[in-house]
């Protein structure tokens, strides 16, 4: 929802996956950094994506030098990306108390406490970390956020193209349209949704969009209901011309990672449907017993950044990339499997046809990109071969500090169905619809 002091307007809008080259792409390593961390280097360790590796090392350096900021603010986003949150909290802790003015460190805080449902301990953070709108909004919320009503909703997809959309009730009112997508983080909706469920803004800021001005909002909501789950008490945001009305009819909102990772969640391309069960030991059981049926692997989950979801896959197969960190932006809509940084696809060889260059965005930028067709993209035992892909050479190297060299998309999941497991800090990806 907050990107760098700003609502992030395309969070806010539809986080739609339509753009290649995200800013989750980044190159491999090349032959120095894979030396340093072959030499157990803190740092290139975490740039590897080997973050166990990483946080010993940097309990290492802590132990050593423990005014070392740099390397308790690390070790607490080890901690973080896995969810596990009480090192998470010490280390950033010691970080903030060693730099006090390191936004990072905030940053990171803060979004550990709204993954706890902390809101209130998350709001002199965001402030800190320079997110004023994010500091107003949590610190607005009273009582318990994400009241979860109902024990599962299993809910059938209206359409898979050009995005996948489902229907969901705001305040009690007659059923919307949403899309849904891992690459944003809170539930948004439409300004006539939210002018009909009678939404107020919490947080405002206005903002140069295309050839006009964009109002972005962010509240709180009162009921979100998904087939037999209700949620009350979540936060909500919208966009709206400063003429008024709505920025995007594509859809009536878009449902993000936040609601996502207070259940567990399927997402069933191959069943055309969207499965939301609470997360208790009981239901990960099913859900791993199914994916052992089907051989899928449990693959590693990482969350950054409040909402990116990460795992382990290759671009170009395995053999020639090797296993690496991958984003999984779930959702949404684009006609690619995935996308790779410039140098990954010039390092790896991949085919790229540099004579049909394409205009899009990323992160509402306007940005050239190449259509690619690497031989072999991968999750676990997912695979597709031969696949339309592109690649932008000018995309952000590991802007997380980690390098991951693909982002998959959309078209890429859809022989599937793929469970987060945000307990378990598992990926379970299988062939076929979900049983």
């Amino acid at each position: 929802m907050v990107n760098d002091g700003k609502w992030d307007r395309r969070s806010l809008l539809r986080g739609a996956a339509v753009v290649a080259g995200a800013a989750a792409t980044a190159p491999l390593l090349g032959g120095a950094a894979a030396a340093l961390a072959g030499s157990g280097d803190a740092d290139a360790l975490f740039k590897a994506g080997k973050f166990e590796q990483a946080g010993r090392a940097y309990e290492e350096i802590l132990k050593t030098d423990p005014k070392n900021a740099h390397a308790a603010r690390r070790r607490g986003f080890v901690g973080l990306l896995s969810n596990r949150f009480s090192e998470a909290e010490r280390y950033l802790k010691m970080a903030i108390e060693l730099a006090p003015d390191d936004k990072d460190a905030h940053r990171f805080l803060a979004d550990c406490y709204i993954r706890q449902d902390k809101f209130a301990l998350s709001a002199p953070h965001w402030r800190a970390a320079g997110q004023e709108g994010a500091a107003t909004l949590f610190a607005a919320f009273r009582g318990e956020p994400y009241q979860i009503h109902g024990d599962i909703a299993q809910v059938r997809w209206l359409q898979t193209d050009p995005q996948p959309l489902v229907e969901a009730s705001v305040n009690g009112g007659p059923l919307k349209r949403f899309a849904f997508y891992t690459g944003t983080p809170s539930l948004s909706v439409s300004a006539t949704v939210a002018k009909e469920a009678g939404l107020s803004a919490v947080a405002s800021s206005k903002m140069d969009y295309l050839n006009g001005k964009v109002w972005q909002h962010g509240g709180v909501l009162e009921s979100f209901k998904l087939g037999g789950i209700e949620v009350r008490n979540l936060p909500v945001s919208w966009m709206e011309w400063e003429s008024g009305g709505d920025v995007t009819t594509e859809n009536d909102g878009m449902i993000g990672t936040w609601v996502f990772y207070h259940f567990l969640t399927t997402f069933d391309y191959a069943g055309r449907q969207l499965i939301l069960r609470r997360r208790t030991p009981e239901a990960a059981g099913k859900v791993r017993a199914a994916a052992q049926r089907s051989g899928a692997e449990p693959l590693p989950l990482w969350l950054a950044r409040e909402h990116m979801v990460h795992s382990r896959g290759s671009i170009a197969g395995v053999a020639r990339s090797g296993p690496r960190v991958v984003a999984m932006p779930i959702g949404g809509g684009s006609e690619l499997a995935a996308a790779a940084h410039g140098e990954t696809a010039e390092q790896l060889q991949i085919r790229t046809d540099h004579d049909r260059p394409i205009q899009t965005f990323a992160h509402s930028r306007p940005v050239v990109t190449y259509p690619c067709y690497p031989t072999e993209i991968r999750l676990g035992n997912a695979v597709a071969k031969d696949i339309y892909c592109n690649t932008n050479p000018n995309s952000k190297l590991a802007p997380l500090g980690f390098d991951v060299p693909a982002t998959f998309f959309h078209s890429f999941y859809k022989p599937y169905n793929i469970t987060l497991d945000f307990t378990g800090m598992n990926v379970y990806i299988a062939r076929g619809a979900a049983t």
